[in-house]
């Protein structure tokens, strides 16, 4: 009985090392930096100048906003002794409900900003993620690993596919 056991184990300890050792030899992996693949591409420039200048307008309206807050402001302080109650409260009261819009415009500005960036880069990133997938395919890569992303530790012994994502997509 422990005889029979001993084969048995030694049989799946055999199976075992043999299909890890198959496997292994059939593991192709290759690494890529999506930031720069990105940075290469000819529409990066002309996408990165329209939404420096839609996050320019979303600043300049911030501006036009905290100038008339200003404004107010000093306007307050400087006739706050001459006012009345009911017209101070009331000056008070603008005051605060400009300072609720301005914090809500900015709220609104950033989630505006990342929206514009998301519409504008995720077609341009999706091209490279289809580039990389075809060229994972054309040369049997099992794994692809982004080091653009900084979650990869080691990839020395990957291959480099930027190159071949590069052909791909007509990048010099």
């Amino acid at each position: 009985m422990k005889g029979l056991k001993k084969a048995i184990t030694l049989f799946s300890l055999t199976i075992l090392l043999v299909s890890v050792g198959f496997s292994q030899a059939t593991l192709k992996l290759g690494y890529i930096d999506s930031n720069e693949i990105l940075s290469l591409m000819p529409e990066t420039d002309s996408l990165q100048n329209e939404l420096k200048n839609y996050a320019n307008n979303l600043d300049s309206q911030m501006k036009v906003m905290a100038q008339e807050y200003q404004q107010k402001a000093n306007d307050y302080q400087q006739n706050v002794n001459t006012m009345s109650d009911l017209i101070r409260q009331t000056k008070e009261k603008e005051l605060v409900d400009l300072q609720n819009r301005i914090q809500a415009f900015q709220q609104s500005a950033d989630q505006d900003l990342s929206a514009k960036q998301a519409e504008l880069f995720n077609p341009l990133i999706e091209r490279v993620k289809n580039a990389i997938s075809e060229v994972a395919l054309e040369n049997n890569y099992t794994y692809i690993f982004d080091v653009g992303t900084g979650s990869l530790v080691f990839y020395e012994n990957g291959d480099n596919i930027l190159p071949l994502v590069k052909k791909k997509l007509g990048i010099k």
